[in-house]
């Protein structure tokens, strides 16, 4: 089976990660526990997921001209990710500024920076989307480019992905190009009104595991059980992981992506906890092991 291509059309931030006991209450300064700076962005950790997990992947996206610029460039480029699209442009790149509690709970402020640049497509962003198997895109670049993005995947046979995070309202264009949406549940909420005008709606639960919905039929995954420090990224070690087993075991996809996105939580930080294949597999093939002992 030939390896999957996926085009992420998205953000690469640059982390600046605080751990605390706690979250301060409004007006509270509190100590932090640890501070570290890592490669992240929805776009970039989604793009990094889906290699670690076995994908032929190329990002097409913005940094900088500070600092963080090329660290941002190299960090996909030791991931596998193919970064001849990734453009460099005048002043900062991304960053979000992360907040991680005892509980591995977090928030997130993101300040676009770079990624509010990618406002069109060049010939070269437009023939990798034709000539991929998979688009992945969320919203943290304009939601324009995202539309034409989408558009011309749909156009050229090319599966749409979208994880429509941070949410906003979804035009038209959008929601009918494409086919499968992924959310959370809080998201899922949030969108009710469109949901249900996609082929294929993905629900992640957490712990809970992931829905997937295909016309009248949803399936359910569980997650395998781990001991969780941090659900930074979580979500997009499930998304690019999903992207990549969507096109090669459809059946399987949704277990391989909750079995990633538990992983994920294990590893402080966003695209440095993706898991490999192999780590993924190795779940897998445990839990088959045991489900077989089992019944027999």
């Amino acid at each position: 089976m030939s390896t999957p291509r996926i085009v992420v059309v998205g953000s690469i931030n640059m982390d600046l990660t605080t751990s605390v006991a706690r979250f301060p209450a409004p007006g509270e300064t509190l100590l932090g526990t640890a501070f570290a700076t890592a490669a992240g962005g929805k776009g970039s950790n989604q793009a990094i997921a889906a290699a670690k997990a076995g994908g032929d992947v190329s990002f097409i996206g913005a940094v900088g001209d500070d600092g963080f610029g090329a660290q941002l460039r190299e960090t996909l480029q030791d991931a596998g990710v193919d970064t001849a699209l990734l453009r460099g442009v005048d002043g900062p790149s991304g960053v979000a500024a992360i907040t991680v509690s005892e509980d591995a709970e977090n928030n997130i402020i993101v300040v676009p920076g770079a990624n509010s640049s990618i406002t069109s497509l060049s010939e070269a962003d437009l023939a990798a989307i034709a000539h991929a198997d998979v688009l992945l895109c969320q919203l943290e670049v304009p939601l324009d480019t995202v539309t034409a993005a989408a558009q011309h995947a749909h156009d050229n046979g090319t599966t749409v992905i979208l994880n429509p995070s941070p949410v906003q309202e979804l035009p038209d264009p959008l929601i009918d190009a494409v086919d499968i949406l992924i959310v959370n549940q809080t998201e899922s909420e949030q969108l009710a009104a469109v949901t249900g005008r996609v082929a294929h709606l993905v629900t992640t639960l957490g712990a809970g595991g992931a829905d997937l919905r295909s016309g009248d039929v949803t399936v359910h995954a569980d997650s395998p059980t781990v001991t969780p420090v941090d659900a930074t990224g979580a979500g997009d070690a499930f998304t690019g992981a999903f992207a990549v087993e969507w096109v090669q075991d459809q059946e399987r996809a949704l277990q391989f992506a909750a079995t990633a996105g538990s992983l994920a939580t294990t590893v402080r930080g966003a695209s440095v906890s993706s898991p490999t294949r192999a780590a993924i597999e190795k779940v897998l093939n445990r839990q088959l092991d045991s489900d077989t002992a089992s019944s027999a």
